[in-house]
């Protein structure tokens, strides 16, 4: 993959410390991150760069929680992977999130293999050996 065709990923999430955990993680595959630190700012991203591949959605966020922000991402850009990041894993979490509109769900801390399959398994323009 050339400069030009990194995927462009956005992470949604509040917590400094989470956000600089999974760019970490990111950099493996040479992903560009955009960071938006609540759900409104994950809205405005995915209406501003039309250029993101995937999103990485946290759930409890300010001013919009990840299940709001995502319903809203996918009322415009169905086709938009969405994936759930939270560490609220409840019985019965993860249909609800299903529901909302997320393509998968992970459970925090993230696993860097489990992390490479999701973006894997719904980022086609991704390569990894």
């Amino acid at each position: 993959m050339n400069q030009s065709d990194n995927l462009v990923i956005l992470v949604a999430e509040d917590e400094q410390y989470n956000y600089l955990y999974a760019a970490e993680l990111l950099k493996s595959i040479n992903a560009e991150v955009v960071h938006a630190r609540n759900g409104q700012e994950a809205i405005d991203a995915c209406i501003s760069n039309s250029k993101i591949d995937l999103v990485l959605m946290d759930i409890k966020m300010p001013v919009k929680d990840g299940l709001e922000a995502t319903r809203a991402i996918k009322s415009m850009r169905i086709d938009l992977p969405v994936i759930a990041v939270t560490a609220y894993a409840l019985s019965g979490e993860k249909e609800k999130f299903m529901e909302a509109g997320f393509d998968k769900y992970l459970s925090k801390p993230i696993r860097k293999a489990d992390l490479l399959d999701a973006i894997r398994e719904h980022s086609p323009r991704l390569h990894l050996g």
